[in-house]
């Protein structure tokens, strides 16, 4: 089975693709059927928090209390409004308070945390000020380059700590004292137990993005020794796409009277977007790939694969058919990651081969057409990337 996910810019341009009905023309063993909208009014769906009320008496950040610099490092990144995400965290976080954040990738999380954070430090600087946990080092750098890029006039230095790269250099960068440390678990327990000097116990600040997915990647042995080690005086933000009981446990260990963010449903969907599934036989799923590619020719893609081998296969069958695509996997170096996934921002590649590295907390706008080549093995993967 293939999952197609068009957004409304690729659709334009090319309508009379992907049409229901429009592969059983060539072949009689395939059938197409539309995905069916989900309301998403679960009975267990989280009760969402100042839904639209906030959002439409808000037009800026300088109305959200956001210092006037910040505001204007915002404008410099093309950030005219807050999102509803921002709309309704910021206020809280700059009042002192513990936040819980509900909303889907591509929401604007970052700049929910980073514009609190930022306004902070500038308020009372100091090294070693904030810890962002995420669970994948591809989202640690995006979430490093957002935090310099906002920073930027305040003279902000973070450090990226994650697998993959040379210990030494990392315990030089450490030893620096940067403002702001964002790190997988993993790595910074290694760093906390072996390098000399790095201690987070003046820490202020503690993030942690895409908390679900650090969880589930089980991670929580670490996030323990993580937790025991620093302040308990101090702020949390927690943001999610979803609350498991994972988090749930999670929050009432770390988190002091919340205040609770949500701005998504369980299963919601960018409105524009149009679903697509595809049965077919699995010795064709190459072949119909092939053909959905070339039908929307000019767009950007991302494929997601269950295995480092079949990204990197498929890739290699793309790139012998005069497509120029790239592979994004665990199996690669930590330097050739980042390169892929540079040559796919900067659409120097316009197919993007992935595991589910890179399934969520990423941030690439121009993606216009996401395919699930493999089953997705968790119901969040592959969201964010469709503009709308």
């Amino acid at each position: 089975m293939l999952w197609v996910r068009v957004s409304a810019a690729a659709q334009f341009r090319r309508e009379d693709t992907l049409r229901r009905g429009s592969m059983e023309d060539r072949s009689p063993e395939q059938n197409t059927g539309e995905r069916p909208e989900e309301s998403g009014s679960d009975d267990d769906e989280e009760e969402q928090v100042n839904t639209g009320e906030s959002e439409a008496a808000v037009k800026t950040f300088k109305d959200l209390g956001v210092t006037e610099v910040l505001c204007e490092s915002c404008d410099q990144l093309g950030w005219k409004s807050p999102t509803k995400i921002q709309v309704e965290a910021i206020p809280v976080a700059l009042q002192g308070r513990d936040v819980i954040g509900l909303a889907e990738t591509g929401s604007g999380k970052t700049g929910a945390f980073a514009l609190p954070i930022l306004q902070s430090l500038l308020a009372s600087p100091q090294r070693l000020h904030t810890l962002v946990l995420t669970p994948t080092r591809e989202l640690a750098f995006q979430i490093s380059e957002q935090f310099e890029a906002l920073g930027s006039s305040i003279g902000v230095k973070c450090a990226v700590i994650v697998g993959g790269i040379d210990m030494m250099s990392q315990s030089l960068v450490l030893a620096k004292k940067p403002h702001i440390v964002i790190a997988t678990p993993g790595r910074l327990i290694d760093h906390m137990e072996n390098t000399k000097g790095f201690s987070l116990r003046a820490l202020k600040f503690l993030v942690m993005d895409e908390a679900d997915r650090i969880l589930n990647m089980d991670f929580e042995t670490e996030v323990d020794k993580i937790l025991k080690v620093i302040p308990r005086d101090r702020r949390t933000f927690l943001f999610s796409a979803t609350m498991t009981k994972k988090v749930q446990k999670l929050q009432r260990a770390a988190l002091k009277d919340p205040v609770k963010c949500a701005v998504s449903t369980k299963y919601s969907t960018v409105d524009k977007l149009q679903q697509y599934y595809v049965f077919i036989p699995s010795k064709y799923k190459d072949c119909y790939l092939v053909s959905i590619l070339n039908e929307l020719a000019g767009n950007s893609f991302m494929i997601f694969c269950s295995t480092c081998n079949n990204a990197q296969r498929v890739a290699l069958m793309l790139r012998n058919l005069g497509i120029t695509a790239i592979p994004l996997h665990g199996q690669m170096s930590q330097n050739k990651r980042l390169g892929a996934l540079n040559k796919f921002k900067s659409k120097s590649r316009s197919v993007l081969l992935a595991t589910d590295v890179a399934s969520r907390g990423l941030d690439i706008p121009h993606v216009d057409c996401v395919i699930n080549y493999d089953i997705p093995t968790h119901s969040k993967a592959g969201q964010g990337f469709v503009s709308s």
